[in-house]
């Protein structure tokens, strides 16, 4: 048993190939003139405006750094430093105020006996907060693309995809998902091949939905881990015996993955529809 395994090596020069394809013929068919693109200042979002950039030129790839009070001031200045590096077109806009006044009108709408459902915007209720805050920068995201004819290029990574590790309706919305068959240590190494700044690649992962959020903790375990989980269930097929052999890992770990994949399947789907219409027949 070795304690962790080595991902498959994906090829750098290839990936960026099929990459800038896919963005083409993606853009072509849709008859659209421009990617949207939410950048955080995280390595998933630099990587998708790197190959954008590549694939459609500088001129053609609008960015957006979505801030709130929660983003950490690093992500802004890589987010700025991103920007200036692809020399794309680059907004920052500040998200506070919509939450805000989202949440004040629906607290001065409740009615007295539920009160206790009222939203918090200072204390608890962080997971709806945050939650609230993804999916205000994906409207905003939107309504770009609908003035400049674009779409909304996605920033999930497969370690995420698989185990639901998104908002729904939120970054989870987009038009294509450019780094979706990717596991974020992967993205690492291509980051590191494609000369993305070693300050971005290094970074701990977060989302910056709360004070002090990282992904990691809400995951449970380091994406490494969660990725050489995922490569045994998902591409080798192995069984829970079988992956214990392979890397040092516990049951309740393997369980973990297993029951995050199953629980949010449903983000990933098209909205399930019970079938009446064989009754009529």
């Amino acid at each position: 048993m070795i304690f962790m395994l080595k991902l498959p090596k994906l090829d750098s020069k290839y990936v960026k190939e099929e990459s800038i394809k896919f963005i083409k013929e993606i853009i072509e068919k849709s008859k659209s003139e421009k990617a949207i693109i939410g950048i955080s200042g995280g390595i998933d979002s630099t990587v998708v405006a790197y190959l954008l950039k590549e694939a459609l030129g500088e001129k053609n790839v609008l960015g957006y750094h979505l801030y709130s009070e929660t983003t950490p001031k690093e992500d802004t200045d890589h987010a700025r430093l991103i920007a200036n590096q692809l020399n794309i077109s680059y907004t920052e806009i500040a998200i506070d105020n919509i939450s805000n006044e989202f949440i004040d009108t629906i607290n001065q709408s409740q009615s007295e006996n539920s009160k206790n459902n009222k939203l918090d915007n200072k204390l608890d209720n962080k997971l709806a907060i945050g939650n609230l805050k993804a999916r205000i920068r994906m409207s905003i995201l939107y309504y770009f693309a609908n003035l400049n004819n674009g779409l909304v290029a996605g920033t999930g990574n497969k370690s995420e995809l698989l185990i639901g590790y998104f908002t729904k309706h939120g970054d989870g919305a987009c038009d294509f998902e450019l780094i979706g068959d990717i596991y974020k240590t992967q993205l690492k190494q291509l980051a590191t091949n494609w000369n993305i700044p070693n300050e971005i690649i290094t970074k701990p992962p977060r989302a910056g939905l709360w004070i002090d959020q990282s992904d990691e903790d809400e995951i449970g375990m380091t994406y490494e881990l969660l990725d050489n989980i995922l490569h045994l269930i998902e591409d080798k097929k192995l069984d829970d015996d079988s992956i214990l052999k392979e890397i040092n890992v516990s049951s309740s770990e393997i369980n973990n993955v297993r029951s995050k994949i199953a629980i949010n399947q449903h983000k990933t789907q098209i909205p399930l529809t019970p079938f009446m219409s064989k009754k009529l027949l």
